[in-house]
């Protein structure tokens, strides 16, 4: 039993300052820390980029590059439910990556904005090039 708390890996580790490594470039590091965003912000970037790792929701957001598109015709192209589908746009709405636009009954979804446009092209450029 001795040996097992002996064995824990949080047992094991050395001091913080045993780890870490002398700066060499100190203009650097303060240059960066003085700029880089709050964690806060860089979790709420890192859910952004999440939202964007679902084949299904770069499909729908490749469509609604090229046009605004509805439920019904989304669900065609891509050959999935229409339940399946609004569950996708929700979570790109919540993601602020889509909008809709209600005409009388039908509801519309078209990107965001221009940033999600130029996010999105941007994007598809820097997996073509090679």
């Amino acid at each position: 039993m001795e040996n097992d708390i002996e064995n824990k890996p949080e047992n094991n580790l050395k001091s913080k300052a045993e780890h870490s490594t002398q700066a060499i470039h100190v203009d650097i590091i303060k240059k960066v820390k003085d700029v880089i965003e709050s964690e806060e912000i860089l979790y709420e970037l890192a859910d952004f980029f999440n939202v964007l790792g679902d084949t299904t929701r770069v499909k729908i957001l490749c469509a609604l590059s090229v046009n605004e598109m509805c439920v019904y015709d989304l669900s065609f192209l891509l050959n999935m439910s229409q339940s399946a589908v609004s569950h996708q746009l929700r979570v790109l709405k919540q993601a602020r990556l889509v909008k809709p636009r209600k005409v009388g009954k039908m509801v519309y979804y078209s990107l965001d904005d221009e940033h999600v446009q130029m996010i999105f092209n941007q994007g598809l450029s820097h997996v073509r090039e090679r």
